[in-house]
C-alpha cells in the first residue's frame, strides 16, 4: 500500500525578514532604550517624562500583529519563541560582560566598567520580569488577534489590532511592573506608571494603524496568503506550523 507523499512546508519570501525585524526591535527596545528616561514639553500636558524604550517596544506588537494577520498564529508563535531565545541570550551575554573582571592594565576600563554596569547591570528580578512579561503578553496579543479575525471574518483590522494590543500590552504591564518593582516602589506610583505606559503603547498602535493596513495588504498580495486560524492548536508550547 503506497504511502501519501510527505507534506512540504510552504516557503514565504518575507516571513524570515519580518521575524528578524521583530527580534531586532525586541532586543534593541529592551537593551538600548530601557535605561534612559527622556522628558518632552507637550502642549497642554507640560513636561512629560518617559522611558525611551517605550517608544520602540510597541513596534514589536506591530510586527506581531502583521505576522499573525498574514501568516497565522502558528508562524507568529515561532517568531515569539525566537524573540524569547534572543532575549535570554542577550541577558546572559550582558551579565557576562558586566561581571567578568576587567583588565586593570587597561586604563579605559576605569570608565567603561561603571558605564557598562549602569546600562546593562539590571538585577535578575527586572530581567526575568521583562522576559516573562514579553512572552506572555505577545502570546496573548497573537491569540486575541487570531480569534478576532475568525469571529469578524477578516473585517475591521483596525479593531482587531488595537483590541489585541490593549489586551496584550495590558497583560504585559500587569506582569512586568509588579514582578520587577513591587516592594521597591510605592503602590500609587507603580499603578500610575503602569497606566501611563500602557496608554502610551496603545497610542503608538493607534497611530501606526494606517501603516499596519498598508503592510498587511502588500504582504498578502506578495505572498498569496491570508491565513485564518480555524482548527489551529493555540498551545504556546509548540513550533509546528
Amino acid at each position: 500500500m503506497s504511502q501519501p507523499p510527505p507534506q512540504v512546508e510552504r516557503a514565504f519570501r518575507y516571513y524570515d525578514l519580518l521575524m528578524a525585524g521583530f527580534v531586532a526591535a525586541l532586543i534593541c527596545s529592551n537593551f538600548i532604550g530601557a535605561k534612559k528616561v527622556a522628558q518632552l514639553e507637550l502642549p497642554l500636558l507640560g513636561a512629560v517624562a518617559f522611558g525611551v524604550g517605550n517608544i520602540f517596544f510597541p513596534v514589536t506588537y506591530i510586527f506581531g500583529d502583521i505576522l499573525t494577520e498574514v501568516y497565522g498564529y502558528a508562524r507568529a508563535r515561532r517568531a515569539i519563541w525566537a524573540g524569547f531565545g534572543a532575549m535570554l541570550f542577550a541577558a546572559v551575554m550582558a551579565a557576562s560582560v558586566v561581571h567578568l573582571p576587567p583588565d586593570p592594565s587597561e586604563p579605559y576600563n576605569e570608565v567603561l566598567q561603571p558605564a557598562l554596569y549602569t546600562v546593562f547591570g539590571d538585577s535578575f528580578r527586572i530581567v526575568a520580569a521583562s522576559i516573562l512579561a514579553f512572552w506572555i503578553g505577545d502570546f496573548v496579543n497573537s491569540y486575541v488577534l487570531a480569534k478576532l479575525k475568525v469571529l469578524t471574518a477578516g473585517r475591521f483590522l483596525w479593531m482587531r489590532t488595537i483590541g489585541s494590543t490593549i489586551v496584550g500590552q495590558g497583560v504585559d504591564s500587569l506582569v512586568f511592573y509588579p514582578l520587577a518593582f513591587a516592594g521597591t516602589w510605592q503602590t500609587d506610583k507603580l499603578l500610575e506608571l503602569m497606566a501611563v505606559n500602557w496608554a502610551f503603547k496603545v497610542g503608538v498602535e493607534v497611530v501606526m494603524t494606517p501603516a499596519t493596513y498598508w503592510v498587511c495588504a502588500k504582504l498578502k498580495r506578495a505572498e498569496g496568503v491570508d491565513h485564518y486560524d480555524r482548527g489551529t492548536s493555540f498551545t504556546p508550547f509548540s513550533l509546528d506550523t
